[in-house]
């Protein structure tokens, strides 16, 4: 079980590229953060309304519910409606991430140090203004 302090630090991310998910596990555990990971946007879903999350990052092309529409029934959601919400795709869909309600859009390719970079400072801000990192 998590500690408060340790639940603050938890980063839920759905991805299901196995590659992508590798690389966003070392890079988010060596800066201190631990992960939970779900292949899908339901899953998603499910686990961020029954438990604690800083940040959850959301690929738009994940089976079940995609990214943008789990945004939005995340801010939808009283339980989560103020968790931020990065949304780190492929796709170039920065102002459809924005009208979704994420709080941050990357594009893929990962690039570590704008990653952390972006993760940091969304677990910091209480004011969830939409940033575009290119």
């Amino acid at each position: 079980m998590l500690t408060d302090a340790s639940a603050c630090r938890v980063i839920l991310v759905a991805e299901r590229d196995r590659n992508v998910r590798d690389l966003q596990s070392f890079a988010l555990e060596s800066a201190g953060f631990v992960v939970a990971f779900v292949d899908d946007g339901e899953a998603a879903f499910a686990y961020a309304t029954a438990n604690a999350a800083a940040l959850i990052v959301t690929e738009i092309l994940i089976p079940k519910l995609d990214g943008l529409t789990l945004c939005r029934r995340l801010r939808a959601e009283p339980a989560t409606r103020d968790v931020p919400v990065l949304v780190f795709s492929i796709l170039a869909a920065a102002t459809r991430a924005e009208e979704a309600g994420a709080s941050a859009f990357l594009r893929k390719p990962f690039i570590e140090s704008t990653f952390i970079a972006t993760v940091s400072a969304l677990t910091k801000v209480q004011d969830h203004v939409m940033a575009v990192v290119t």
